[in-house]
């Protein structure tokens, strides 16, 4: 059956892309550190691996059209931050690096406190730190 989820994302320019996410603090699998071709971002404890594309190569994949992000989300990554201090870290390293915060740092209910940014491709990124102490469960 099912060993692991990899996620794809296509991108416009993957060294560009790369930096972006390593001026965020993201880290890369070593498999693909030299490579031109893809690079695997890897996101929390688990090491999920969400793998960066070429735009050409990705379509080539699904035989489909890509997603105009200008003009409408195809998804929505949700991360998790260990603090309130790490989401607005986090936020203003993407401003720094490039991308477009679309939803400050606020108050989403008890317990919850997050942002939504997205990347250099215009895919949707939000970032939230919940503490558990206070959500409910009900």
């Amino acid at each position: 059956m099912t060993k692991e989820l990899w996620i794809n994302l296509p991108v416009k320019d993957l060294e560009k892309s790369k930096s972006f996410f390593a001026a965020l603090g993201f880290s890369f699998h070593p498999r693909h550190e030299n490579s031109k071709d893809v690079a695997g971002l890897l996101i929390g404890e688990k090491n999920l691996l969400v793998m960066l594309f070429p735009e050409a190569a990705f379509q080539s994949f699904t035989q489909n059209e890509l997603a105009d992000t200008k003009r409408g989300t195809e998804v929505l990554f949700s991360i998790d931050a260990e603090s309130r201090e790490a989401v607005d870290e986090l936020v203003n390293q993407v401003k720094e690096a490039g991308g477009t915060v679309f939803s400050e740092p606020r108050e989403h209910g008890p317990g919850m406190y997050g942002a939504g940014f997205a990347d250099l491709d215009g895919h949707r990124w939000n970032v939230l730190y919940m503490d558990r102490r206070l959500i409910s469960t009900e």
